[in-house]
């Protein structure tokens, strides 16, 4: 049962907090600096730029029920969610500060990432924050990892392309997705291998096509993402999991997958039984993965 309040701005009663603002996308390494210490997380959905600029609005990197958790396993006490609109984005950064921070939440101390914005027209950045005696300002520098700044555009990419390890270490925890399972073709359970699939939200990046190690709801799996070229299903991009040593009707069930290690691209196979030998192997690389990894 969770332990962290999750309340919409509106309703949230005014008490003194210690507040982390940002739209923390992923909840990498460097929004983890940012909510460090803070027991009231201020966040926005659905994200700025669907309201903004929808047709720059990025794949986003989890949804909002994990970022929920993930915020959670941080310690923080409660969350609190703006939602972002037409109205509030033409709001003043003078009015987030006096309505939002100070008489809605009563923020004592608030956190924010050195290169946050806000208000309208994101005229409001930290040193405006500085200029108030009301509350103590705590900015953020950037995190770096691997030589890079740690970044939501940064993981993007990183996903997309497949390389899960430099994500995990931006992220601070493998990458994950999270969707309900849904009837597939039933050709893994013809090949030996039944399937849970989930068919992936539009709105979220996905890694690129190809066979992973991974954890689907603690259990160590075998997972491909892709479009099956081995068979003419016509179905377009699956996440495919196959969860090792259980067996479980999950139909209708909601599944969390976290990608540990991509194992090989996708590719095309001249008969079935070649196939099945392949996965037989990839089980096997996935169960060697998995076992140096602690499930999260």
């Amino acid at each position: 049962m969770s332990s962290m309040k999750v309340t919409s701005l509106p309703d949230a009663e005014p008490r003194p907090r210690n507040v982390a603002i940002g739209t923390f996308d992923g909840v990498h390494l460097g929004h983890q600096a940012v909510i460090e210490g803070a027991d009231t997380v201020l966040t926005f959905d659905p994200h700025p730029l669907e309201v903004l600029h929808p047709a720059a609005t990025p794949k986003l990197i989890m949804p909002f029920n994990v970022k929920r958790d993930v915020i959670e396993g941080l310690g923080v006490q409660e969350l609190v969610v703006i939602p972002f609109d037409e109205d509030f984005a033409h709001r003043s950064a003078e009015d987030f500060i006096e309505h939002v921070l100070l008489e809605k939440l009563d923020a004592k101390q608030v956190s924010v990432g050195e290169n946050f914005r806000f208000g309208a027209k994101a005229k409001g950045d930290p040193a405006m924050l500085e200029a108030r005696s009301e509350f103590r300002s705590r900015v953020v520098p950037l995190v770096e990892v691997d030589g890079e700044t740690v970044s939501s555009t940064r993981i993007r990419a990183l996903v997309a392309a497949g390389e899960m390890e430099p994500a995990r270490r931006c992220l601070g925890a493998p990458f994950m997705v999270e969707g309900e399972v849904v009837t597939g073709d039933q050709r893994g359970r013809e090949l030996g291998f039944p399937t849970a699939n989930i068919v992936p939200d539009d709105r979220l990046v996905i890694p690129g096509h190809g066979v992973y190690a991974a954890f689907a709801d603690g259990v160590p799996a075998a997972v491909n993402v892709g479009i099956r070229p081995t068979f003419e299903s016509g179905r377009g991009v699956l996440i495919e999991t196959y969860l090792i040593d259980r067996e479980e009707d999950l139909y209708g069930r909601t599944l969390r997958v976290a990608f540990v290690e991509r194992l090989r691209g996708e590719r095309n196979y001249p008969d079935v039984q070649e196939l099945i030998d392949q996965m037989h192997q990839d089980v096997e690389d996935a169960k060697r993965v998995c076992a140096g990894f602690t499930s999260p």
